[in-house]
């Protein structure tokens, strides 16, 4: 695995990578040196750093990876192929880089449906799967973008072609400071100024948006794939999935309909949709069970 001087923000205890895999090249760090390896992987607007306060408590008795993907964080953002398909591939390509697999994947908001497409495409490379705020297109995540539903105007915005790399650029803080995260925050104090500054540093480089518009592009050129895919190669690894009291059980809904096997569920009260920035330890907490149980029914 070969090192680098972390760009941004990091953490004690953690080592920054880069990794040439599937035509692009990745940035993801590493912590912890025993125990079933867990790859975290963001959402939006995120990067690997949105795992600052989740990573030491898991590195404790894990091998712990989280990535920037590809158009995200310190990760290549070249003018190239976006979106879920490619993105899974990339996972797995990471994962065989790691030489580190099988692993325990957790996946959180937009993520979920490139963590789907890559447990259900790689089975040999997933011990678990783990859904953190998270759905799948064709399973209820299009009708987010349904402004006439109490959907968002983000959803549409974020996919349209070429329209959040030409816009955003010069506005990245009032984007996420000023709207983002207030709205998706449900906890005072759980991101502060130096983790806005960091996820703005990332959002203004060049070309940042690539991979954003990539991912939300994906929930408008879906045309049933993912459904498909889920009727022919459902998970079946064991699947735990983790939100929000508040928020309506669509992640747990979700992935009950695409799993074969184990579900378990976990709400969380007084928590908004960034449970990881928000509530770390709870969030530990549950990953540590579910996959110390995972780990136990392996051996």
């Amino acid at each position: 695995m070969t090192t680098t001087t972390p760009c941004g923000a990091t953490l004690p205890g953690v080592t920054h990578h880069l990794a040439d895999v599937n035509g692009t090249r990745l940035h993801y760090v590493s912590a912890g040196t025993d125990g079933s390896p867990i790859l975290l992987v963001h959402g939006w607007p995120e990067t690997w750093w949105a795992f600052r306060k989740l990573i030491p408590p898991l590195a404790r008795t894990h091998r712990v990876f989280a990535l920037d993907l590809r158009g995200f964080g310190d990760s290549s953002n070249a003018d190239t192929e976006y979106g879920e398909a490619v993105a899974a591939e990339d996972l797995h390509q990471l994962v065989a880089h790691l030489g580190a697999g099988p692993v325990h994947l957790l996946c959180q908001d937009i993520s979920g449906g490139t963590g789907f497409r890559f447990a259900a495409t790689h089975p040999e490379d997933v011990i678990s799967f783990t859904g953190v705020e998270t759905a799948l297109t064709g399973f209820g995540f299009e009708a987010l973008a349904d402004v006439n539903n109490h959907g968002s105007w983000h959803v549409g915005f974020l996919g349209a072609p070429g329209i959040p790399g030409m816009l955003l650029p010069g506005h990245e803080r009032e984007l996420l400071a000023g709207w983002a995260f207030p709205l998706m925050n449900g906890t005072e104090g759980a991101i502060g100024e130096s983790d806005i500054d960091e996820f703005v540093r990332s959002y203004a480089r060049p070309h940042a948006w690539r991979g954003t518009e990539g991912l939300y592009q994906s929930i408008f050129s879906d045309r049933g794939a993912t459904r498909a895919l889920a009727a022919s190669h459902p998970i079946a690894v064991p699947v735990l999935t983790v939100e929000a009291a508040g928020h309506k059980g669509i992640t747990e809904k979700t992935f009950r309909q695409v799993a074969s096997g184990e579900v378990t569920a976990v709400r969380l009260e007084g928590v908004g949709h960034l449970i990881a920035q928000e509530a770390p330890g709870e969030l530990a907490d549950a990953v540590l069970e579910f996959t110390g149980r995972v780990d136990d029914g392996r051996a």
